[in-house]
């Protein structure tokens, strides 16, 4: 259902007073399941939905574009509850056309938060905004492509570029994206997570010497003694507790310094067990 909201009116939904429930009692499980199930059937449909989910994470497959958590290559789906939710938005068969971008302004959208804008929809066509417009306005993808070689023709040097993209790019995507960057002539390709991970990445480049972290995958079904101290893996990296789950079978300690008593750290319901 699309609801028709007027110029003047910010585009948030309205705030409904807050609720305060018992503290769950588990994380994932069933629910998450039906939950995932559910979010992909409505955005792609029954047929799609089914391709997409038994293939996410899988080889052959395609990985998930909710996180970057390496998995194994015998894991079962389902096998992860965001990423499924991810896809559901990316596969959506809502479209933000052209008329779309005429009855939004850019102010408008501006103040739209990131669930509504989410749900109106994927881009069908390039848009772009002209100089002092107050609209997104459609062009063709041949004027696009036309639009973006005469900006890196116009540059003196290819590092005066800079290659960004989303996040919730697809890796698969982003692999080709980098390889044009780099066949263009620079290796200035920001991580698409710097937004969540530029303070991480600045703070080890000074101390380790690398902007990245130095724990490896395999760390964790090496390690007799597992540290989770300013995460929440439960929360904002759900498929890590699947390799806790596999490190505390393999009889690993885990020590979580968590103010807060997440469910998921207590109690956590795989949901690939669950069906298995």
């Amino acid at each position: 259902m699309r609801v028709s909201i007027p110029p003047t009116q910010p585009l948030r939904p309205s705030e409904a007073t807050p609720s305060v429930s018992r503290p769950e009692d588990f994380a994932a499980g069933p629910t998450a399941i039906t939950t995932s199930i559910r979010r992909t059937v409505s955005a792609a449909g029954p047929r799609a939905a089914a391709k997409l989910l038994l293939k996410l994470n899988q080889l052959p497959g395609y990985d998930c574009p909710g996180c970057a958590w390496p998995l194994s290559q015998t894991a079962k789906p389902p096998n992860s509850a965001s990423g499924a939710k991810a896809v559901a938005e990316e596969t959506t068969r809502r479209h933000a056309d052209a008329a779309f971008s005429a009855r939004h302004s850019l102010a408008e959208l501006r103040s739209a938060d990131d669930l509504w804008l989410g749900q109106q929809g994927r881009l069908v066509t390039p848009m772009i905004r002209h100089p002092q417009s107050t609209h997104f306005e459609p062009i063709t993808w041949a004027d696009a492509y036309a639009a973006i070689a005469e900006s890196l023709q116009s540059v003196d040097n290819a590092d005066q570029s800079v290659f960004y993209t989303s996040g919730r790019t697809s890796n698969e995507a982003a692999f080709c994206y980098q390889l044009f960057a780099r066949a263009y002539g620079t290796n200035n390709l920001p991580d698409c997570s710097n937004m969540c991970h530029e303070p991480t990445s600045v703070a080890l480049k000074h101390t380790i010497g690398i902007g990245k972290a130095s724990v490896t995958f395999d760390h964790f079904y090496e390690a007799d003694l597992n540290i989770i101290m300013g995460q929440n893996p439960g929360t904002n990296a759900p498929r890590m507790l699947t390799t806790l789950e596999g490190a505390k079978r393999r009889g690993a300690s885990i020590v979580a310094i968590n103010p807060m008593p997440e469910a998921g750290l207590m109690r956590f319901k795989n949901p690939a067990s669950q069906c298995s």
